[in-house]
């Protein structure tokens, strides 16, 4: 499984989102800072969830963070969101 793949399937485990879309930009970054070569380093992701409804911008990104856990944060060099 690709790490698109895990990012969606641990998203929608632990946040049941209405919409999301994870979107690789790795190639916009390809020789910068960050790229490790995998093409898998920088993404966008866009989430609407009800459980991100009340929270804060901190607490979303913090619960989008903590969805995705250690395992697949340590994978990504830049994370982008987008929650509404």
């Amino acid at each position: 499984m690709g790490l698109a793949q895990e990012i969606r399937t641990a998203l929608t485990d632990v946040l049941a989102p209405d919409a999301l879309e994870v979107v690789n930009e790795s190639h916009l970054h390809a020789g910068h800072a960050g790229d490790d070569g995998s093409g898998e380093s920088h993404w966008r992701i866009v989430i609407s969830a009800p459980a991100l409804a009340d929270l804060s911008r901190l607490a979303r990104h913090r619960a989008v963070h903590a969805a995705l856990g250690d395992a697949i944060i340590g994978r990504i060099h830049a994370l982008t969101l987008d929650i509404s």
